[in-house]
């Protein structure tokens, strides 16, 4: 397949590489110094993968909303208004963002999906997230996937950290931590905190190469689906 790349930081320059050794193509690389290069650029890929950041958006938006190539997001810290920006070139191209593109975690989120509401009564819940000490997002944007998963009706409140005399813990917040140092790929926790009792799940990633992996898989299957936003956890899970 042919790939379009933006963003040429560590994530992009493993797409390339891993791309190139399964026998893709990459027909052009975009980095935040020559992004402008890319409003002259027609449609030349099968599905255009970004893994830059936020202010790369209003360029990527033009050219999909120009040549309708398909795009497969892996950009994190974007706004809410940004993400609807995102989700609007639905309308001319078939579009996939994730904040991450690990099978693990596509079952760690159906697992709190499955568990979350028997033990959001009774339980108090905290997301802890660490990652290397390069991340510029905090809380990851993983963390927010897994806080959307256990309250995706928005019920509770998120505390981001705590500090000072903050008082009692209210049974309705959920506490989301972000750790930054070393190399750490990613790891993320969700603890629930019972009467005499924990229980956690965690997912840590050894490196980025399976988010590498699983960003390319969901890019050759969204080649040649027709415009829309499309969820990997439905096409992951067959729905």
């Amino acid at each position: 397949m042919k790939f379009l790349l933006i963003g040429r930081g560590k994530m992009g320059k493993l797409i390339e590489a891993t791309a190139q050794a399964a026998g893709d193509e990459i027909v052009a690389a975009f980095g935040h110094d020559d992004l402008d290069r890319l409003a002259k650029l027609g449609r030349v890929a099968d599905v255009v993968i970004d893994f830059s950041r936020p202010e790369a958006l209003p360029a990527v938006c033009d050219y999909i909303r120009r040549t309708g190539t398909p795009l497969v997001s892996g950009t994190t810290g974007y706004t809410d208004a940004q993400k609807a920006e995102l989700f609007a070139l639905g309308a001319v191209a078939p579009v996939l963002w994730s904040a991450n593109f690990s099978l693990g975690v596509a079952v760690f989120v159906r697992a709190l999906q499955a568990v979350s509401g028997v033990l959001k009564p009774d339980f108090d819940i905290e997301i802890t997230e660490t990652h290397h000490n390069q991340k510029t997002d905090a809380p990851s944007g993983t963390a927010k996937l897994l806080l959307s998963a256990i309250d995706p009706e928005g019920e509770y409140t998120p505390v981001y950290g705590r500090e000072g005399n903050c008082g009692k813990r209210s049974p309705k917040e959920i506490g989301v931590h972000a750790l930054r140092g070393g190399t750490v790929a990613g790891t993320h926790t969700v603890h629930f905190f019972g009467l005499d009792e924990e229980f956690e799940l965690t997912h840590r990633a050894a490196s980025r190469q399976i988010f590498v992996s699983g960003a390319l898989h969901m890019a050759r299957l969204l080649a040649g689906k027709p415009a829309g936003v499309y969820d990997l956890q439905k096409i992951l899970f067959g729905e």
